[in-house]
């Protein structure tokens, strides 16, 4: 069990962050002060959960009612890890 799943953490984009779309890359972009990151596969949709008010239970919960099968509850909570580890979830 990751360290984001043992708490009850609601995480969120730290406040210099953006989450945007592009529709010329057809990405979602973490877009930083001053850098950007391109967020591949469903990364953007797992972000775009992370608003605060969900626990890192609750977006595994709703990404498994969204994709049936994909294995969500062993990958998300490591991927938010790294995410808090780079300082871009709070």
């Amino acid at each position: 069990m990751t360290a984001a799943a043992a708490t009850g953490w609601c995480p969120a984009l730290a406040p210099a962050l953006m989450l945007r779309h592009d529709p010329v890359r057809g990405a979602d972009l973490l877009v930083l002060p001053e850098r950007v990151v391109v967020l591949e596969g469903h990364a953007g949709q797992i972000v775009g959960l992370c608003d605060g008010t969900r626990t890192v239970a609750g977006i595994v919960g709703e990404l498994a009612a969204r994709f049936p099968g994909a294995p969500v509850a062993a990958e998300v909570p490591a991927f938010l890890d790294r995410l808090r580890g780079e300082g871009w979830l709070t």
